[in-house]
Parts: C-alpha cells; structure tokens; sequence
C-alpha cells in the first residue's frame, strides 16, 4: 500500500491532511511533539479505515532529529513526504529570543531540507513520489515584525521551485502550498493575534486549505496559493515598489490598538 509522512501531523492543516488520506487508504507514518495528540490521531484513523498508522514523537528542530526519522523509515518506502511542520515569531527582531529563532530556522528550514535530501533518492529510484513543502504567502515579500518567519517561507518557495524544476521527468513532484491566515491555532502559537492581518478576520478552516491542498498535491501541480484574494496579492508583489511592500506588510502586521 502507499504510505505518506506528515509532519506536524498533531494539529491544523497536517492532522487534516491526515484525515483525508487516511480516507483514501493510504497508510501514514505521523510526526509530531505532542505524543497524546499523536496517539489520538492515530487511534482515530485506525477505527475509522483499518489503515496502519506509525507514530514518531519527534522534536524536528532538534539537531540530527530529521536523520534520526528518517532511520527509523529504512525499511518503510515512503511514497508522499508531507513537510507541513513548522512556527512563527512575532515581534522586532532586536528583542526576538535567539534560541527561539534559531529552532525556528531549524525546524522551518534545515528539517525541511534534510528530510527531503534523505528520502528523495528513494522516490526518484522507483521513478514514482510526491512530496508538499508547506510554505505561505509569507514566502512572497519580506515581513517586517515577522522577519525571520517571512524569510524562512521565501527559502521553502525557492527550495521547492528550484527542486521541481530539477526532478522534471523522473516522476517526481514538488508541491509548495501557500496558504493565507488559517484558523490552525499558528497565529496563537506565534503571539500575533492582535495584529491587523487576523484580529477581527474571517480564516479559512484548516480543513479547507487541506483540501485544497490534497487536491492539488494528487495532480503533482507546483505553487498552490489558497484564496482568490491571496492569489491577487501574491501577485502584486511583482509590480509593487520594494519601499511600498515594505510599508504595507509593517501596517497589517502591526498590533491592531
């Protein structure tokens, strides 16, 4: 049977993910911190469609964590690599706490790449794969207030382009979702619930950017914005003064007093 790793498997657009391709009967080895979260999950998916769930308590920002599960996969092929985990930081950066920005770096950025680096050659072999890097529409511009976060999705945008482009012809597919603002519990997670861009705003449910996603993911299609809305913005970047941007993304991002 096939089977898919997710990461961030325990909340949000990974646990919806979860659910929809544990629906279509595809095995799923689950990642995430939260080991009770994990086994719920897990619990759930069994009952509901008699599929096998492997579970891996894992900490990806943590040095050598991406190896260490990707070792525990040796005998495991691994058809779809689902990178969804990954946080945010809100605030200036001169007052950021380093070492939460570094594991922010590491989880957003280094696990991502490793995980891929580790179970792609295996993929490309069987001349078959799909693999989701979870970006943003973050990816699109710089981000005042949310520096590093911003610039960690601009490095997943780019990594996955860059690599779709590579594996063109082997069967292979890369998809990088993109999605806006999404009641996922991210932005509490992130201390930014007071700024313009969410208070006060309508988000679409984690469920329905996974849907959206898993659509997407089943077509091998590359960048994949959700929201019409999302779509025009990200678009504009192309044509709007870097100076402009920059000015824009502060006003929204900045607490709504």
């Amino acid at each position: 049977m096939t089977t898919a790793l997710i990461t961030g498997a325990s909340s949000g657009i990974g646990l919806e993910l979860a659910r929809l391709m544990a629906a279509d009967q595809i095995n799923l080895v689950l990642v995430a911190r939260t080991a009770p979260a994990l086994e719920a999950l897990a619990s759930e998916l069994r009952d509901a469609h008699r599929i096998e769930v492997k579970l891996i308590v894992a900490d990806l920002g943590a040095v050598d964590a991406a190896a260490r599960v990707a070792q525990q996969l040796a005998d495991t092929p691994i058809d779809y690599l689902i990178n969804n985990a990954g946080f945010g930081d809100f605030g200036p950066f001169v007052d950021s706490d380093w070492t939460k920005t570094q594991a922010m770096i590491a989880l957003n950025i280094s696990a991502l790449t490793q995980l891929t680096h580790l179970l792609l050659p295996a993929m490309v072999e069987r001349g078959n794969g799909r693999i989701m890097n979870v970006a943003s529409t973050a990816s699109f511009q710089p981000g005042p207030w949310m520096a590093v976060y911003y610039a960690t999705k601009a490095y997943v945008l780019a990594f996955s382009d860059a690599l779709s482009f590579e594996l063109r012809g082997t069967g292979v597919s890369v998809t990088t979702l993109c999605p806006g603002p999404t009641a996922s519990g991210f932005q509490s997670a992130a201390a930014m619930e007071e700024s313009k861009l969410v208070k006060g705003k309508k988000m679409p449910s984690s469920a329905d950017v996974a849907a959206y996603a898993y659509r997407g993911l089943k077509r091998g299609k590359g960048v994949m914005i959700h929201g019409g809305m999302n779509w025009i913005m990200a678009q504009s970047v192309r044509f709007t003064p870097r100076a402009l941007l920059l000015r824009v993304v502060d006003f929204m991002s900045r607490r709504d007093s």
